[in-house]
């Protein structure tokens, strides 16, 4: 059955990554039954929803915080209460690395989980033709690696770090162990999850709905949130983002994603300088990539 549904969802274009992820809330549903959280977790999403979102506040994150203080918004990290927070970075073999490490093989047969706790690494995927897409950014506070830990297939990715990073590694069994013993934890992670599913369909939509110039206002309107910082003229976007690697955010090429900056420093909604991008004006920047104030 379960099967099936999958097909079904390939040939409705769904995307690969797309059915891998909804296989991850299905196994993280299955958790919370046999921890038997299953009521309590009915009645926060029938009641007001997850806490995380309850908690979420209209601020720039604070670079590389320490454990115990106060981590990005919307890591995984971050969506813990403190006891279970402590408890989890207590699970892992901690080790420090340098940049261009990686961490995470594509293809590979494993099931670590990997949750890194400061430094910012990237999430690529090859294609057919030998490059590779980025796919995502991560930074201290996130988990990476659940999928294969839950059910057990191939990596999907692969996750690299752009400058030192230190990280946890967390084996399958002491994870899931953990989620047993802490349901809310266990939704926590559906729900972040699933806020990568919307993440990835959001990008899916931008591709075929949206000029290359809002697609990439979109993209840094929502960069600034997750990766941004107060600086002197504006937010600056803490991530060595080449325009290579936005092109494939975007969905765009790299001479499309040229043009597209060029008009933004001449509205004054943007500037660039090498792999940096400082938002002057956040707001018209929103209003460009026809977001509402609290996305992106």
């Amino acid at each position: 059955m379960r099967t099936d549904l999958f097909e079904l969802l390939l040939a409705l274009g769904w995307s690969p990554l797309a059915v891998l992820a909804l296989t991850v809330v299905r196994a993280l549903i299955d958790v919370v039954i046999k921890a038997g959280g299953l009521r309590s977790a009915q009645e926060r999403l029938r009641f007001g929803g997850c806490p995380w979102r309850r908690r979420r506040r209209p601020q720039m994150r604070r670079p590389h915080e320490l454990p115990g203080g106060e981590w990005p918004y919307g890591t995984f990290l971050q969506r813990l209460a403190p006891p279970v927070r402590t408890e989890l970075l207590g699970l892992g073999v901690r080790r420090s690395v340098p940049a261009g490490q990686i961490v995470i093989h594509e293809g590979i047969q494993e099931a670590h989980l990997v949750l890194l706790e400061d430094g910012l690494t990237k999430v690529t995927a090859s294609l057919p033709d030998g490059r590779s897409a980025l796919l995502s950014l991560r930074v201290g506070g996130d988990l990476v690696g659940e999928m294969s830990a839950l059910n057990d297939e191939p990596r999907s990715a692969t996750v690299t770090t752009c400058g030192p990073a230190r990280y946890s590694v967390i084996q399958p069994d002491r994870f899931k162990r953990f989620l047993k013993e802490h349901p809310d934890a266990a939704l926590e992670l559906a729900a972040m999850v699933s806020d990568r599913l919307r993440w990835s369909n959001r990008r899916r939509i931008d591709f075929t709905s949206y000029p290359v110039k809002l697609r990439v206002a979109r993209v840094i309107a929502e960069l600034c949130r997750t990766h941004g910082r107060q600086g002197v003229g504006g937010i600056i976007i803490d991530v060595r983002l080449t325009q290579p690697d936005l092109a494939t955010i975007c969905g765009a090429s790299e001479t499309s994603i040229q043009k597209a900056l060029r008009e933004l420093r001449a509205e004054r909604l943007v500037d660039t300088d090498y792999r940096r991008i400082t938002v002057r004006d956040l707001t018209s920047l929103r209003r460009l990539g026809n977001l509402e104030p609290t996305d992106g």
